[in-house]
C-alpha cells in the first residue's frame, strides 16, 4: 500500500471522517476529494472484492486515512465466534492498515445472522461471556478492539445499567471505547437517564473515536436511531460536552440513509470541527 496521510495531518483540529459507500457517495468522493481527515468502511463489505472496485477503493486510500466499523463480529453473541471471518477481518485489516478496528457492543447472530445489532443483557454472566470473547479477538487480531455502545430500545434481564455494564467490560478486557453521542441521547430520552453524566463516567482515556449521527423522534419519550437524518441540535451540544471531557477524538459523521448530496455532509462535517474548537477553546480558557 502506498504512503497516505494521517489523521494528525491538519494539526489543531479534530480529525473528522464520513463513512464510504459504494455508489452515488463513493462517484462524488472520488470527483471531489472532499476536505475530510478519513474515511470509514465496515470490512466485511470490502473483503471480497477485486478488480475495478478494489482498485477505486486503493485509489482513495492513497489520499485519505482508513477507520474499520464492522458489523457482523457479534462480540456478545450465544453462538460460538466465527473464527473464520475474524480471520478474514485479520487479513483485510493487515492488508489496508486502518487506524483502527472497531465493533458494536451487541450482538447479531445465533444459528444465523439476524439482521440487526440486538442488545446484550445487562449481567454479570454476559460480561464473563463478552470479556472472554473480546480477549480471543483481540489475541486472533494482534491489535486492539474499540466497542461502541449501542442504542437499544428494551432492557434484556438486566441486573445492572447500562453505564456499569460498559465500564466494567472495558476495565476487564482491557479494550477501547467508540463513544456514540447519538446513541447516549437516543437512549437517555427512551430511558430516562442524564446523558451528560453518562458521557461523564466514561474513562477519557478509554474513548479511541466518536460517532455523531442523526435520528428520528417518534414520540417525546421515544426516539429511533436512524442514521437518516441531520444531527440535532441537543446532540451538538452533548458533542460539545464530549469534547471536553475526552478531548480531540477522531469523529465519524454517520449517515447510512438518505445520504444527501456531498456538499449538505461537508456543512455537517464543517459544523463537527467547529463544535470541537468552541469546546476545546472554552475548556482551555
Amino acid at each position: 500500500m502506498p504512503a497516505r496521510q494521517t489523521p494528525d495531518s491538519h494539526l489543531g483540529r479534530v480529525p473528522v471522517g464520513i463513512g464510504l459507500r459504494r455508489g452515488e457517495l463513493m462517484k462524488q468522493i472520488e470527483a471531489q476529494r472532499p476536505d475530510v481527515d478519513f474515511l470509514e468502511v465496515a470490512p466485511e463489505n470490502w473483503i471480497r472484492f477485486g478488480g475495478p472496485v478494489r482498485d477505486r477503493f486503493v485509489s482513495l486510500l492513497e489520499d485519505y486515512p482508513l477507520y474499520t466499523h464492522g458489523l457482523s463480529l457479534s462480540i456478545g453473541g450465544p453462538a460460538p465466534l466465527d473464527m473464520g471471518f475474524v480471520d478474514e477481518v485479520a487479513g483485510f485489516l493487515d492488508e489496508y492498515r486502518p487506524e483502527l478496528y472497531s465493533e458494536h457492543l451487541s450482538f447479531c447472530s445465533d444459528n444465523a445472522h439476524l439482521y440487526d445489532l440486538m442488545p446484550i443483557p445487562f449481567t454479570e454472566e454476559a460480561i464473563d461471556h463478552v470479556v472472554a470473547r473480546i480477549d480471543t479477538v483481540q489475541q486472533r487480531l494482534g491489535r486492539p478492539l474499540v466497542l461502541e455502545n449501542v442504542s437499544y430500545y428494551t432492557p434484556v434481564a438486566a441486573t445492572m445499567d447500562e453505564q456499569a455494564f460498559i465500564l466494567e467490560i472495558l476495565e476487564r478486557a482491557d479494550c477501547g471505547l467508540l463513544l456514540d453521542v447519538n446513541n447516549v441521547f437516543v437512549n437517555s430520552v427512551n430511558h430516562g437517564y442524564d446523558p451528560y453524566a453518562f458521557i461523564d463516567a466514561m474513562p477519557a482515556e478509554r474513548v479511541r473515536y466518536l460517532h455523531v449521527a442523526g435520528h428520528h423522534q417518534v414520540e417525546p419519550d421515544l426516539i429511533i436511531d436512524s442514521h437518516g437524518a441531520p444531527v440535532s441540535d441537543p446532540v451538538w451540544d452533548l458533542l460539545g460536552h464530549t469534547y471536553r471531557h475526552v478531548g480531540p477524538v477522531p469523529t465519524l459523521l454517520e449517515r447510512d440513509f438518505d445520504i444527501p448530496p456531498l456538499d449538505e455532509l461537508m456543512d455537517e462535517v464543517n459544523q463537527i470541527r467547529r463544535t470541537a474548537e468552541r469546546a476545546l477553546g472554552s475548556k482551555a480558557a
